[in-house]
């Protein structure tokens, strides 16, 4: 029976794949929530609507935020448990450097999620309560909300190639060669030192007023710098595989 399939390894491997695609959806479609609607909706706002937005539908959309990363990265490991592919050489081959390469973008977004965009958010959050209760802004409330901007902005850029690794794994990557050790040591280099790059800008985020680096001063320059970025793998996807 089909219901019994369900409790066996390959079973488990389709649950934990359900479930990833239904987390991998609710973070990545809040996460283009925030960058392509709320936040330049916010400009337009006048501070009073602006900071009753903050206290009543930022967290919210936040909490789902962060657990659902959180849901998606968890499942995400539980896939690698329960797929019987995912031993012995597999991650040394073009299929897993692919799945690999979306690997490193989800952990890298799912550490700006709870490392750098919540916690500054909440700063955030809490100097719109404060200012609604008659109380004074917090000093550190603009910078930090610069910094989470930064953060979300730069997880947008990654979630581009991201979502194309995911796919490209199943569908094109197992067509490529596999390739000697250094070689695939030469495309983690590169690989490594342009997300090291990307992600080091974020985190160093200029002082409030100052321009920020092109790529995220503007949510259209983002998903441009996204494609570019994706175009860049893939090339040396085909000169490495």
């Amino acid at each position: 029976m089909v219901a019994l399939e369900i409790f066996t390894q390959s079973g488990w491997a389709m649950l934990a794949r359900w479930g990833h695609f239904l987390a991998g959806v609710t973070w990545i479609g809040l996460l283009y929530y925030f960058n392509f609607v709320q936040t330049p909706a916010f400009v337009d706002f006048d501070a009073g609507a602006r900071t009753d937005a903050i206290r009543k539908l930022v967290p919210r959309a936040l909490w789902w935020f962060r657990y659902g990363a959180l849901l998606t990265v968890l499942t995400g490991l539980l896939i690698l448990g329960f797929q019987e592919q995912f031993k012995a050489d597999y991650f040394k081959s073009a299929s897993g450097i692919s799945i690999s390469t979306g690997i490193l973008f989800g952990l890298i977004m799912f550490a700006n999620v709870w490392g750098v965009i919540w916690p500054n958010q909440k700063i955030v959050i809490a100097n719109a309560e404060a200012t609604a209760s008659g109380r004074e802004a917090l000093p550190n409330a603009a910078s930090a909300g610069r910094k989470a901007a930064c953060a979300s902005r730069t997880n947008t850029l990654f979630s581009i190639p991201l979502l194309f690794f995911m796919g490209f794994t199943s569908h094109l990557a197992p067509l490529y060669h596999d390739v000697t050790g250094s070689k695939r040591a030469t495309y983690w280099i590169v690989v490594l030192v342009l997300t090291i790059i990307i992600e080091a800008i974020a985190l160093m985020a200029p002082s409030v007023g100052k321009p920020q680096a092109w790529h995220i001063d503007k949510h259209r320059n983002t998903i441009i710098a996204g494609f570019v970025y994706w175009a860049v793998l893939i090339l040396l996807f085909e000169a490495i595989f």
